[in-house]
């Protein structure tokens, strides 16, 4: 993850999220369109995450030029933030991300795939976490590379895993993928969404191996239904 200074475009109108689950390598202009991912609603999920019971130490940045005003807030089985989404197209090359169209671009990412190569933002849904600091430590408080992260946008449900970490006191990112998915402008340099955007972390989960898409849906699924029975 960079650490941007430029100022978003608006996201996109909201379109149709994709479903069906495909492999992480498949294309994402091949995935087909649909309402939402799993079986439990947007609406759903985010009645149950109305108050905050903060557990950060602070609050933390959307981006380097605006206020801290965003805290991590827990639940049972799970934390959550609400902010807004920075393009992520760090990892493997691809056409979409790469220093071309990124000026941001790393060829890196915090966690990798069962290969052992770093994941790839064009084709898999995966959210930056902020790097432990005295706000907040992400793994202390049950969160871990694979884990996954229900991300909701306009109405729609992704999972997504965590892929990446980023600045100590930014929050708010996820990867080209995440955002096609939820209709957000994927464009790494001028795409993305100005707010609007949650994102439930479930405490412990862990996705194996982290590059499958559809098995970070399934587990997503599960977890989403214990999260409104527990909360």
């Amino acid at each position: 993850m960079r650490v941007r200074t430029l100022t978003l475009a608006s996201a996109l109108g909201a379109a149709l999220l994709t479903a069906g689950v495909l492999p992480a390598q498949a294309a994402p202009t091949a995935r087909p369109a649909a309402v939402q991912e799993g079986t439990v609603s947007a609406a759903d999920l985010l009645a149950k995450v109305t108050s905050c019971q903060q557990i950060s130490n602070g609050t933390y940045r959307t981006d380097e030029e605006t206020s801290a005003t965003v805290p991590v807030c827990g639940k049972n089985g799970a934390v959550f933030w609400k902010a807004d989404m920075d393009i992520d197209c760090d990892g493997q090359r691809t056409a979409q991300c790469n220093e071309s169209t990124d000026p941001w671009f790393q060829d890196d990412t915090a966690f990798h795939q069962s290969d052992g190569r770093p994941l790839t933002a064009e084709t898999l849904p995966y959210v930056v976490v902020p790097s432990s600091s005295s706000i907040w430590n992400y793994a202390s408080a049950g969160i871990k590379g694979g884990g996954v992260v229900a991300v909701i946008y306009g109405g729609q449900v992704e999972y997504a895993v965590v892929g990446d970490t980023g600045p100590t006191q930014i929050i708010g990112e996820a990867s080209y993928a995440t955002a096609q998915a939820l209709g957000i402008d994927p464009d790494p340099e001028t795409g993305g969404a100005d707010s609007g955007v949650t994102y439930i972390a479930f405490t412990g989960s862990q996705v194996s191996p982290i590059e499958s898409h559809s098995a970070a849906v399934t587990l997503g699924d599960q977890l989403a239904k214990q999260f409104l029975q527990n909360n």
